[in-house]
């Protein structure tokens, strides 16, 4: 299974990169057009990958993200405008239920499409700013998350750990201590290099998440499992390591690295942390087992 990119989709990524660059300081209903104007929300699982890299990498404030990975893998099709879905079996914290135009239910009788000026949805405060979360009022719900739902939140999470790292290092390379950079510090060194080895290796199991999914691969469920518990454990470490780096500045309002901690840090959180989904990849290879 080939997961370099091919021309095609390194053009897509620059293109991606340079769009999101370009109209970042645009208000949400513009962005939210252009997305669409773009077809982003039609690309096949590894494009849409692609994009949710960059997108994360920005902390994109539209329901971009719950309109391709939760709405769309349940109800079968995009949404007519907004859309989200509840798939945990709890209907609580689900992106953007408090502004999606339609909310893919997971029920015992199968999905169940609603309005979402018909269900209850009661906003609820995060410590993302950015971020839209509701508690859903439904019955009958049941639990079986999306394979594209769990890679959408870890590629989302990598992209915001590749920009807190980026701003690590151009902090380290220009606050001095003692008359140097401390970047020139063994110590700091080693702590940089730590964040780009835990991306590094949640951004290959993301895409490879994404390739299982778009071939239909009988490994995309432990793939997606494996791709949403490496991605929290590198936010773990970028979180922490981009921290101390920065100082307590890092976590001020008035520094934007405060944005990238908090949106890789609710991407972890979504669905279950790290450690559910280590528990889950277990089970499934258990289960695996048995039946061989």
């Amino acid at each position: 299974m080939d997961i370099e990119f091919d021309e095609d989709q390194k053009l897509l990524r620059q293109m991606v990169r340079e769009t999101v660059e370009r109209s970042r300081t645009l208000p949400q209903e513009q962005l939210w057009k252009t997305y669409l104007d773009l077809g982003w929300l039609e690309a096949p699982p590894v494009e849409l990958a692609i994009v949710l890299d960059e997108l994360g990498y920005v902390a994109d404030p539209t329901p971009f993200l719950a309109t391709a990975t939760w709405f769309a893998p349940l109800a079968g099709r995009l949404p007519e405008g907004t859309g989200t879905g509840v798939c945990d079996g709890t209907g609580r914290f689900v992106l953007d239920a408090d502004r999606a135009d339609e909310i893919a239910l997971l029920t015992r009788s199968g999905v169940v499409v609603a309005k979402g000026s018909d269900v209850g949805a009661e906003p609820v405060p995060v410590f993302d700013p950015t971020l839209h979360m509701a508690h859903v009022e439904a019955s009958d719900l049941v639990a079986g998350i999306p394979d594209l739902t769990l890679m959408g939140l870890a590629i989302t999470a990598v992209g915001a750990c590749r920009r807190i790292l980026d701003l690590t290092v151009a902090h380290v390379k220009q606050r001095e201590q003692f008359g140097v950079p401390i970047g020139s510090f063994q110590a700091v060194k080693h702590k940089a290099a730590d964040m780009y080895v835990a991306i590094e290796r949640a951004t290959a199991l993301a895409y490879y998440s994404a390739l299982t999914i778009a071939e239909d691969d009988p490994r995309r469920r432990e793939a997606a499992l494996m791709a949403k518990a490496s991605a929290g454990e590198c936010q773990r470490i970028v979180f922490e390591h981009g921290y101390q780096l920065f100082g307590a500045m890092g976590y001020t309002w008035e520094n934007e690295l405060q944005i990238y901690l908090k949106r890789a840090k609710a991407c972890d959180l979504l669905l279950g942390p790290a450690s559910t989904h280590r528990r889950a990849l277990l089970a499934e290879r258990a289960r695996e087992g048995a039946a061989g």
